[in-house]
This record gives structure tokens, sequence and C-alpha cells, in this order.
């Protein structure tokens, strides 16, 4: 699985599997792509106006948590 981040469009993008062949895209409501394989499992999703989606209440960061390990990243999303 793969996160990309973009803050020059505010757009993230969670990859969890390469794309293979082509996809179909649906769109699930105005900020949110996703990606669909012809075999009907997910490639990935687009989260546009990302801050606002990813962000709410952890002042500006995302944070990742291994839960097996207990390991934690966290990850600015600078405007």
């Amino acid at each position: 699985m793969k996160l990309t981040y973009d803050p020059r469009y505010n757009v993230a993008y969670i990859c969890l599997k390469e794309k293979t062949e082509q996809v179909e895209t649906l769109q699930i409501s105005d900020d949110l792509p996703i990606d669909i394989a012809p075999d009907g499992s997910v490639y990935g999703f687009e989260l546009l106006n990302a801050r606002q989606q990813l962000h709410a209440d952890n002042g500006g960061k995302l944070t990742i948590i291994n839960e097996e390990h207990g390991n934690t990243t966290e990850i600015a999303l600078t405007p």
C-alpha cells in the first residue's frame, strides 16, 4: 500500500495495489473517486481536498499507526 500527497493541489492517493490493467473510476462523492479493476477489486482511491479529509482534529498531521507493532508515524500536511 502506498499513500501519496501533493500539497500543491491538496490531493492524496491511497494505492492498495499497482495498476496492471485498465481501471474504471467510480465517483463516490465530489471528493472521492475510486479506481476499480475489471474483476471488481479496488486499486486505490483519491482524496480531493485531502487536508480537510485527513486531518480534521489532528493539528494538520496524518498519523499512521501499525496496530500490530504499535509503531506510529506522523506526516505534516502543510498548506
